[in-house]
């Protein structure tokens, strides 16, 4: 796929990635991703914003001399990240005259990742602006969201503001201009869960301040851009609102059947009681999908045999990513099995200092459930189904 006229003198020049598996090693990518990067072609002056990842320079290389770039005054860095900064060395050797425009701490990192020297840095500040003759950039400060050193840049007479990480979506389509926001809607709760996520306060607040600067198009470092803002901002202000849902999240691993029965038999009584409920093997389990779902479950269970008197490897991974995503769930019970020993409640709240949640009563089975240990779970959706009344 080529360059994209986004409106005159702007264009995409970044590129898709549709067989990327994951991100970061960590993050599963059902529909691969993009790279974005956008050409700024001013009456005097011509700048790139932001790059791709290293291993598609040629295809930014290519949609360039598509639109006939032989120039480039400026690369614009927003974010020190390789898969937005990684082509700008074979930028630099390509068009030695360009200067990268970033801040300070975006400096240092860059000069960490990518030895870009310092004579091809130009420092910019909060606030300041950059003339490219008919066409002016501003630059906005936007750290935590995701990394301490992202930046917005506002382009001032066409209102395009482009936001770096925040509001995209790893989605490779070659519908870069966002048309049915609807088919889009579930890629940008996955990436806000599995990135934005834990930088709540600072993408509420950013939030805000995009909407009062009313951008008419708002384009992302992955995903399509949105000439209709208004949609991915009503997404993550509800995203961001810390309202939950009566809804329980049960992530379960059982070897022996007898923590899947529990799991089982936890989910039929909350359904019975009125209660959503989202069950999840941890076994194999697509983080994105866990991560979204803890969006908006007002509480969670995590239900493991003991294994060698530590929770199931599985549930430890899966604490390890809750923990680290800081979703905002009100209450936390923990279920499961053991043949000897453990102590499995006490286990998780050691993986889980981020989570807030108040802990319920653990259940805990010796062996396969008995009739007794069927009624304690009763309980527990009892209780569940109390402290979501309070809500």
């Amino acid at each position: 796929m080529g360059a994209k006229e986004i409106v005159t003198g702007v264009h995409w020049v970044g590129s898709l990635d549709p067989s990327r598996k994951y991100f970061d090693e960590l993050i599963p990518l059902p529909h691969g991703t993009t790279y974005n990067s956008y050409l700024i072609r001013g009456s005097k002056k011509v700048a790139l914003i932001d790059g791709v990842d290293p291993s598609k320079t040629d295809i930014l290389f290519k949609n360039l001399d598509e639109i006939g770039i032989k120039t480039l005054d400026f690369i614009v860095s927003q974010h020190a990240e390789q898969d937005h900064s990684g082509a700008i060395p074979a930028l630099l050797e390509k068009f030695p005259m360009a200067k990268v425009v970033t801040h300070s701490m975006a400096k240092t990192m860059l000069q960490d990742l990518l030895n870009i020297p310092d004579e091809k840095i130009q420092l910019i500040k909060n606030g300041d602006e950059l003339s490219l003759g008919n066409k002016t950039l501003k630059f906005i400060l936007t750290p935590w969201v995701h990394w301490p050193e992202t930046m917005f840049t506002l382009l001032k007479e066409d209102n395009i503001l482009f936001t770096c990480d925040l509001y995209g979506s790893h989605l490779a389509t070659e519908n870069i201009i966002s048309k049915n926001d609807k088919i889009i809607e579930d890629e940008a709760k996955r990436y806000y869960a599995e990135i934005m996520m834990p930088f709540v306060p600072f993408v509420k607040k950013h939030t805000t301040m995009v909407r009062e600067l009313k951008p008419k198009i708002i384009a992302t470092s992955h995903g399509p851009v949105y000439k209709n803002p208004e949609f991915i901002l009503d997404l993550y202000e509800e995203w961001t609102s810390g309202k939950m849902k009566k809804k329980v999240l049960i992530a379960w691993v059982s070897m022996h059947e007898s923590t899947k029965k529990m799991a089982a038999y936890l989910e039929n009584a909350l359904k019975e009681r009125g209660i959503e409920v989202i069950s999840h093997n941890m076994t194999g389990i697509d983080s994105g999908v866990l991560a979204m779902d803890l969006i908006d479950s007002a509480s969670l269970v995590l239900a493991s045999p003991v294994f060698l008197g530590a929770p199931h490897p599985n549930a430890i991974n899966v604490a390890v990513l809750i923990n680290l995503l800081k979703p905002k769930t009100k209450f936390l019970a923990v279920i499961g099995s053991f043949g000897w020993a453990g102590k499995l409640a006490e286990n998780f709240s050691e993986l889980l200092p981020n989570l807030k949640a108040e802990r319920l009563e653990p259940v805990m089975v010796k062996g396969v459930p008995k009739e007794i240990d069927f009624e304690r779970l009763d309980k527990l959706a009892e209780i569940i189904v109390e402290k979501h009344s309070e809500l």
